[in-house]
């Protein structure tokens, strides 16, 4: 009941809370609203700013790669699509003096394999095989190349086919799969024999000639191994063409789409006269050394020796029976005597040493000594090669007669170091200017050599060096230029190139050498005792004279001992020509002509040729006349450069 009486109403507080309630779970819905509105706006804030920072990233790159970047892009792209190639350059000629070529290029036939084009490349090169025979060294190198290369780059698989052969292959195409033909150049010597040992030969690149130049990384590419090929590798080796390719992106050629021929290197003219150099071959037997040269201005005309190689095997490459036969060979068929072949030059050398002695004040000109037969020194005797002696002669009968005592007599007052300085003016023991690599300088001894080889110089050893033997080492090539300097009074070098590309070389002229300095009284006496043993009676090579019509001829004798002649088979009175022929003496001949207006000269040498006067002295007489007859006056310049043939 109510207080008042009336009936209790209830009250019911759950619904007023029922409506608060409600009003509560509104407004958390509308706060968790709003946090998650804020949450989703700061995630759209977030993820826009992430938007336009990649956008803008973006729009900075495309600008850059587009604009500031976009010549260099292409130029990469472009480079993707085209290759670029180096075209080996021809090999530059080289002419005789006449423009007669004597190492030149002819076209190389060759047979490529590109493996991808070949369904079983084994069998491709059996078929080949039995159309054109492969050794099996061939064989070999190709299945290694084919290994290390791409399958679609060609494969050398035979070089220097014949016509023959290229028609078998093009006949059989369609059983070789692979199998192309390809052209390219190769060096070619027409002279063989020849010319070989001053045009020298080619060969493969090895690691020591990598010199920077691209062009030697290229197939099939040579360089001058030996002699001039060698001497002017680089400019004869030309500049490198190009050719640009399209190609793939697996580098495969589509096409080709411009090419640039390599500038071949120019033409070398040379000295040499080539009829004249197989004249002079085909007088010449094994062991014997010629050189011929124009005295006045040291180009050589002639240089041979016996026995020589052909250069043109080294092309193809030389087999191991080929070379076992050049080396074991005895007489050396690979090296050039007249450059490298070291002899005592014998009394060839007699006019140096009057010279020596006439310069050192020892003597003169009309001083005469007694030649009783031999020389006597302390206990030691030294023969003359006339036993009953020549009596009293001065210094131009002694070079006439080549009296050895004279020259024993004239050495012991001077000494040997003065022999040596004279020696040097006239091109003996010193580097020669001459286009050969590997030439060799010689020696002419002195004291203080001597004392380095650890032993001391003797009286004896100068006495022996007066009539050019004991430890002199010196080559024709020496001795023809000693001999073309007392002809003219200057210091003549022996150079083989003319010229270069058809502009002529320092040294074509007589006045490019300077005088030697000897006064003109002397080398007057020098010329007149030379032409005194040829012209002359009691002169050593008076049998050799030449004939009417080609003027007078100036020389000297010589005959070096290279064994050791005992006092018992002196006392014998042997006879050189008995013994076995390794032990006879060289015959050696040094002369110029004509005498009173020298044009040439020459020097031979004949390995145990016995006698200058009986072996070496008639040859140069006879060598002298072809060269008259081949020139019938002085060389002619430089050939003017013509087109290329």
């Amino acid at each position: 009941m109510a207080p008042h009486g009336g009936p209790m109403k209830l009250r019911w507080p759950w619904k007023r809370r029922e409506g608060g309630l409600a009003n509560f779970t509104m407004r958390g819905v509308k706060i968790e609203e709003e946090r998650r509105r804020g949450i989703f706006t700061r995630r759209v804030l977030a993820l826009g700013g992430v938007q336009a920072a990649a956008f803008g990233f973006l729009g900075y790159r495309l600008y850059t790669l587009q604009v500031e970047e976009g010549a260099r892009y292409t130029t990469l792209a472009e480079e993707n699509r085209l290759s670029a190639r180096l075209l080996s350059p021809p090999r530059g000629r080289i002419l005789d003096r006449t423009g007669h070529v004597v190492a030149g290029n002819r076209l190389n036939w060759r047979a490529l394999l590109v493996a991808e084009q070949a369904a079983d490349v084994n069998a491709t090169l059996e078929t080949f095989n039995r159309i054109v025979p492969l050794t099996e060294a061939e064989r070999a190198r190709v299945d290694r190349e084919i290994r290390r290369r791409r399958r679609f780059v060609p494969t050398i698989v035979r070089e220097f086919l014949t016509w023959e052969e290229m028609a078998r292959i093009e006949v059989n195409a369609p059983d070789l799969p692979g199998i192309i033909t390809d052209v390219g150049t190769t060096r070619i010597y027409p002279e063989r024999e020849h010319l070989a040992h001053m045009v020298g030969y080619v060969a493969p690149p090895a690691e020591r000639d990598m010199d920077g130049d691209p062009v030697l990384a290229l197939p099939g590419v040579r360089v001058g191994r030996s002699g001039i090929e060698r001497h002017h590798e680089t400019v004869l080796r030309g500049r490198a063409g190009a050719v640009q390719l399209e190609v793939n992106a697996v580098g495969r050629v589509i096409r080709e789409l411009d090419r640039r021929e390599g500038i071949p290197g120019p033409d070398i003219e040379i000295s040499i006269d080539t009829e004249l150099q197989k004249t002079v071959r085909g007088k010449i037997e094994e062991g014997t050394s010629v050189v011929i040269m124009n005295a006045r201005n040291g180009e050589l005309l002639a240089m041979a020796s016996q026995p020589s190689f052909d250069p043109n095997i080294f092309n193809s490459g030389v087999s191991g029976a080929q070379w076992r036969q050049w080396t074991s060979n005895r007489a050396t068929p690979l090296i050039n005597k007249a450059t490298n072949g070291l002899y005592a030059p014998g009394s060839t050398f007699k006019m140096v040493v009057a010279l020596a002695a006439l310069e050192a004040r020892v003597t003169t000109i009309g001083e005469r000594v007694v030649c009783p037969g031999h020389y006597d020194l302390g206990e030691s005797r030294f023969h003359c090669h006339n036993r009953s002696g020549h009596g009293g002669v001065d210094m131009r009968t002694a070079i006439k007669v080549s009296c050895d005592v004279y020259f024993y007599e004239m050495a012991r007052r001077m000494g040997i170091n003065r022999i040596a300085a004279m020696g040097r003016r006239f091109g003996m023991g010193v580097d020669l200017d001459v286009e050969l690599p590997g030439t060799r300088r010689g020696l002419m001894p002195t004291r203080e050599w001597r004392e380095q080889q650890g032993r001391p110089w003797a009286l004896g050893d100068t006495v022996v060096h007066g009539i050019g033997q004991g430890f002199y080492q010196l080559t024709p090539l020496s001795l023809c230029t000693m001999t073309a300097r007392l002809a003219t009074g200057r210091a003549v070098q022996p150079h083989l190139t003319r010229a270069i590309g058809g502009r002529p070389v320092r040294g074509s002229r007589p006045e490019d050498w300077p005088s030697l300095g000897i006064p003109d009284r002397d080398m007057r006496l020098m010329r007149d005792s030379m032409w005194s043993v040829v012209n002359e009676g009691g002169g050593t090579a008076l049998a050799s004279r030449l004939p009417g019509g080609y003027g007078q001829m100036a020389g000297k004798t010589g005959t070096t001992q290279v064994r050791r002649v005992s006092r018992e088979q002196r006392e014998r009175g042997f006879n050189v020509r008995t013994l076995p022929r390794e032990w006879r003496p060289h015959a050696l001949f040094v002369a110029y002509a004509p005498h009173d207006n020298p044009l040439y000269a020459i020097s031979v040498i004949v390995e145990h040729g016995t006698s200058g006067s009986g072996a070496a002295a008639p040859l140069a007489r006879d060598l002298l006349v072809d060269t008259f007859n081949r020139f019938r006056a002085i060389p002619p310049g430089p050939r003017v450069a013509e087109g290329r043939t």
